[in-house]
């Protein structure tokens, strides 16, 4: 069973809204999905309603499944392996690969979303970044980027090293950033950059439906 590598080109652009809203549009199509979040910091337990696990559980239809979308969890707002060790913990890259593989394992006739920590680059543990996690587990990636001024240099950025690492990008998303340029102008700027990769727009609305993503995902990014 396939699974997908939702990561971004920087922290706090959308992962989750996008994740979230894909889970939907999944489901609707009635594709099996299932989220994996590896790690997760700034999670506060006396308020873990309000985390991103729980969105993902959510937006699947089972709200009492923070835990499992997300078995490890630190309370301090930083970098995974920062977080950890405050609690007396250390990443361990191998581990979480693991757990990621068990779980795609798991979900049949559709995808698994692994939700990255932060961005391409971000730190995962002490020595390895979500791009080693992407490689290690040879996943079609989900490259999700905000629509600020200056996101094109971060797109394209993160287009060379996913590249370089080998991996392949199933699809670009600009989730709309707030006060942005005008969301369909900045995405008309970076298309021409984007080779055969295809773009799609996430405007900040809870009514945003997924649906051409989904069946992207589905039909065309897992042909042989």
């Amino acid at each position: 069973m396939p699974a997908l590598f939702v990561t971004g080109t920087g922290t706090d652009i959308g992962k989750t809204y996008v994740s979230c809203a894909l889970i939907r549009a999944l489901k609707a199509r009635g594709a099996g999905v299932d989220a994996f979040k590896p790690v997760v910091s700034g999670f506060d337990p006396r308020d873990a309603a309000g985390s991103d696990p729980a969105r993902l559980a959510a937006a699947l239809g089972a709200p009492g499944e923070v835990f499992r979308i997300a078995p490890r969890r630190y309370l301090a707002p930083l970098s995974p392996n920062i977080a950890a060790r405050l609690e007396g913990q250390t990443l361990i890259l191998d581990d979480m690969v693991i757990d990621a593989l068990a779980r795609a394992a798991e979900v049949r006739d559709g995808l698994l979303l692994v939700e990255g920590a932060g961005g391409v680059m971000s730190p995962l543990t002490d020595h390895e970044t979500n791009l080693d996690m992407i490689s290690a587990l040879g996943a079609p990636v989900l490259l999700v980027a905000g629509s600020y001024l200056g996101t094109i240099s971060h797109v394209l950025t993160a287009l060379v090293a996913l590249g370089g690492a080998g991996a392949r990008v199933a699809a670009v998303v600009m989730s709309e950033s707030p006060d942005a340029p005008d969301l369909s102008q900045t995405a008309r700027a970076l298309t021409p950059f984007l080779g055969d990769t295809p773009l799609f727009l996430a405007p900040r609305a809870e009514s945003w439906d997924a649906g051409a993503l989904a069946d992207h995902l589905l039909t065309d990014a897992y042909q042989p």
